[in-house]
């Protein structure tokens, strides 16, 4: 006979105080209890959540979970009732499943390579060092998010698609907006919709007049402005968003935890490692969702076609069954085979490029600033809500010895 299954009332809106970097400690609870559980949405619809990396591993890698935006008709702490979701715009290749899911990541992966990636490391680190001067000549004391960990990843993902540097700000502003889980749905709303303008006029500009971008260069093959733009969406807010909240989570992580700061700044070859651990330890980008095109059997239950589950990246990767004390972080961690990147055919097209920025920019930050230490107490530090779809930090005063 099968046990009935573990159920999560409701989906944890706060972490614990003073863990910012755990889990909230519901979803680790039910890992301890079973690697997926019940969980009733808020519009009536039973639905379940994964919290084992096994489970989560292999429900991203199985084609009988769908992507497509418009079956998830369910959000795990709002409830809008009988609305019906339309498909993913063109172009937004994460919410679709194959072969249109293809269609677009395909032109993509060839200027995403580790080869090419790597070749950027050299104007990673002219960017990165263009911050840190400014931040020191304007130090000794700093916002590092608006400071370094937002205008990196912004500069870089702006120069790949070719955005003119006087238009980063205004794209940086908006996408905080519509991501960061804080604005209404009127802010929401507007600041996606002035994304989506500026994207159909950058779209129209590139194939008016090319330059030397990944943007420009997919206009040569079939694909219409519509589709361009939601490629451009996808690529701006991915590339931008989970690396600025690394970057600043990942210090304060390292701040909080002196001994492996001290690792990390007495072993620069450790890097790697170190950025390996903090993206497992982190997981800014904390669930996904799929939905069962059949019925399917699970770890002794069935999922029926139909139900929506969450998949607690997160919590994967905190399972003690595939990572030995896995709520300490480790620098020199060796099995790096985390889920932060996803998996599966919609594992993160920019996981090279996020790795690029992060092995480069952390240590150029630590060597800059010897005595770099929190301005304010741990527990003032400003995090994002849980119901950002990115975790991470607001804001995060730091000083230095001048």
């Amino acid at each position: 006979m099968t046990a009935l299954p573990h159920t999560i009332p409701a989906m944890p809106t706060t972490r614990q105080p003073g863990c910012p970097f755990d889990p909230p400690k519901e979803l680790v609870e039910a890992r301890a209890h079973s690697p997926i559980s019940r969980f009733p949405f808020p519009d009536g619809h039973q639905g379940w959540i994964v919290t084992g990396y096994d489970l989560a591993r292999a429900i991203l890698a199985d084609s009988r979970f769908s992507s497509r935006k418009e079956l998830m008709r369910h959000h795990p702490t709002i409830d809008y009732g009988d609305i019906e979701v339309p498909p993913a715009p063109p172009g937004e290749f994460l919410l679709m499943d194959e072969p249109q899911h293809s269609r677009y990541r395909r032109p993509l992966v060839g200027r995403f390579t580790v080869r090419r990636m790597r070749m950027l490391t050299e104007r990673v680190e002219q960017i990165t060092a263009e911050h840190l001067d400014a931040m020191e000549q304007a130090g000794p004391a700093a916002d590092l998010v608006t400071a370094f960990a937002k205008p990196i990843p912004a500069v870089v993902i702006c120069e790949l698609l070719g955005v003119p540097y006087e238009d980063r700000g205004r794209f940086q502003e908006n996408i905080d907006t519509f991501l960061g889980g804080e604005a209404g749905d009127e802010e929401l709303l507007a600041a996606y919709a002035a994304t989506q303008q500026y994207l159909a006029e950058l779209v129209a500009a590139k194939r008016a007049h090319p330059t030397d971008d990944v943007l420009s260069d997919l206009t040569d093959g079939d694909l219409t402005d519509e589709e361009l733009k939601g490629m451009a969406l996808i690529l701006l807010s991915a590339g931008f968003d989970t690396t600025a909240n690394m970057l600043a989570l990942g210090t304060f992580a390292l701040l909080r935890n002196p001994e492996q700061l001290a690792a990390l700044r007495a072993d620069p070859g450790l890097t790697d490692q170190a950025v390996e651990e903090l993206l497992r330890y982190l997981s800014v980008a904390k669930q996904f969702s799929r939905v069962a095109l059949e019925d399917v059997e699970l770890a002794g239950h069935t999922i029926e076609a139909g139900t929506t589950v969450i998949l607690s990246l997160s919590t994967a990767n905190r399972d003690p069954d595939r990572f030995p004390d896995p709520h300490t972080l480790d620098l020199r961690r060796k099995d790096g085979a985390h889920l932060a990147f996803s998996h599966g055919i919609h594992q993160c097209l920019g996981q090279q490029l996020a790795r690029v920025e992060l092995r480069v920019a952390l240590p150029a930050l630590l060597r800059r600033f010897p005595t770099l230490r929190l301005a304010v107490p741990a527990g003032e530090v400003a995090l994002r809500p849980e119901t950002a779809d990115i975790y991470g930090v607001k804001s995060l005063p730091v000083t230095w010895d001048a």
